[in-house]
């Protein structure tokens, strides 16, 4: 009689830990409005740059160091380099603006 009690124990436990459900997915890195803004304002004055043929890879590299504060949530972080990005994006259209060679002054 114990050896069919402890049976059924031992199937009722297996049974259930396959009803065990899946962990908790992480919840995700928010960032507040400032960053968002930023990283948009980034994003849009970097593919500006590019499609005029004036993309520093500073801008570039600004704007990766960005989202990949994004992911993480680190606010700060994204503004940082998304002001970087926004700032060598827009010199690097002002640059593309300039004469290539100046001669006799």
């Amino acid at each position: 009689m114990q050896k069919h009690i402890l049976i059924a124990a031992v199937a009722g436990m297996l049974s259930l830990a396959g009803c065990q459900s899946a962990p908790p997915a992480p919840a995700k890195a928010t960032l507040n409005d400032e960053a968002q803004i930023a990283l948009a304002w980034a994003e849009s004055d970097v593919k500006t740059a590019q499609s005029q043929g004036a993309l520093w890879t500073t801008a570039e590299n600004a704007l990766k160091a960005a989202k990949e504060a994004a992911v993480k949530g680190d606010s700060a972080a994204v503004i940082k380099n998304a002001k970087t990005a926004s700032t060598h994006a827009k010199l690097g259209i002002e640059q593309k603006k300039l004469p290539l060679l100046t001669l006799g002054k």
